[in-house]
């Protein structure tokens, strides 16, 4: 009876008011973790979100670019260290400029804010955001330790701030496409996903120091196949165990694996295998879905020619061209369901929590990588 009636809270009828004339999304007795949080009423009902950046380098400036064109955000306050660089991307975009992040969230004081520094840095901005009561983007990956992400999770959950991850290609057409395929039920139920994405070392506008140490980029699994991580999810839900192996082959200079192959065994039963490289001369992204009652190859997902075929048991096969896929611009979208999420006071699609799964099944890689043993989640 105790477990009973502490569930039971009472409710100012201003708050119920609140919902009847706002339609606010938030239900006052579970707020976001199915805790009772009377915080989240504090924030002003808002039509436009004023957004900051933090981080001006390559996705800086994309999110910056996508950011400008959305009807229901102002970007106001861009930061980087580096002056020159940061002094740009004001202008381009007519914001003001800083070089000290901390001094532009005290100054232009913004409803939200898009962190795209190296990810090792994503939990300190992320929380002294979310400490000055900022609704939070961050781009992917989430961060590059589970603490990390725990901290940033935490900061945004005591906050009653939106934590929203930038993992982008679940608004890529093909991606989006294999997901709503598998998702509507109509080849089965999905028992098997493999996924590869392929290339070369680090050069050009993407080789820095920080990218070679597997402490500040998460190596290749983080930096890179996050992306994969989070789409074999997305399709086929939690992971309940990892085997990996791999090894450094072509990018000596880093301190982690340039090539793995992970296999998944999710919780639904399905199995999976992902094939990340960062040593092949060769490029190429794509992969399949098997299901009990049919299948999809998706063999090249950008570029000429690519799509999906989908083929049933005892039935024919048809082909769905990428470029009929193609919607909003990825980032933009991203960004738009963000702002759209603080605005509706409702979670947004890809949380926090979506975010540090994918940290937790690189680790997990790795852990397996070091120990040659399967490695069972949680960890």
């Amino acid at each position: 009876m105790r477990a009973a009636a502490s569930c039971v809270r009472w409710v100012n009828p201003t708050v119920w008011a609140a919902c009847l004339t706002e339609r606010l999304d938030y239900n006052p007795f579970l707020a976001e973790g199915g805790l009772w949080k009377p915080h989240l009423w504090s924030h002003k009902i808002m039509s436009e979100l004023s957004v900051a950046l933090v981080g001006c380098g390559v996705m800086g400036r994309d999110l910056a670019k996508a950011c400008v064109t959305l009807d229901q955000a102002r970007l106001t306050a861009v930061s980087d260290v580096d002056e020159a660089l940061v002094g740009k991307l004001g202008a381009e975009v007519s914001a003001a400029a800083y070089t000290d992040y901390s001094k532009m969230l005290d100054a232009a004081k913004p409803d939200a804010v898009i962190v795209a520094v190296p990810q090792f840095l994503h939990a300190k901005v992320t929380c002294a955001a979310a400490e000055r009561g900022m609704h939070v983007f961050s781009e992917k990956p989430m961060a590059v330790t589970l603490d990390d992400c725990d901290s940033m999770i935490a900061a945004c959950d005591k906050a009653g701030v939106n934590l929203m991850i930038g993992q982008v290609c679940r608004y890529h057409g093909v991606h989006r496409k294999v997901r709503d395929l598998v998702a509507s039920g109509e080849l089965g139920r999905a028992i098997c996903m493999m996924v590869h994405r392929l290339g070369g070392p680090w050069e050009g506008i993407w080789a820095r120091p920080w990218r070679m140490k597997l402490a500040q980029t998460g190596g290749g699994l983080l930096e890179v196949n996050c992306h994969e991580i989070d789409f074999m999810r997305f399709v086929c839900g939690d992971v309940a165990s990892v085997h990996a192996c791999g090894g450094t082959y072509v990018q000596t200079d880093a301190d982690y694996p340039d090539n793995v192959v992970v296999s998944l065994r999710f919780e639904s039963g399905a199995i999976g295998c992902l094939h990340g490289s960062q040593s092949s001369a060769v490029g190429a992204y794509g992969g399949r879905v098997d299901c009990t009652e049919g299948g999809l190859s998706f063999p090249t997902i950008w570029g000429d020619g690519s799509g999906i075929t989908v083929g049933r048991f005892g039935g024919g096969s048809e082909f769905i061209a990428a470029n009929g896929l193609v919607g909003e611009e990825p980032v933009r979208r991203e960004l738009r369901e963000f702002v759209e999420s603080v605005l509706e006071r409702r979670r947004p699609a890809i949380t926090g929590q979506d975010g540090r799964a994918a940290v937790e099944i690189a680790t997990a890689a790795y852990r397996s990588i070091e120990t040659g043993g399967r490695v069972d989640l949680p960890l």
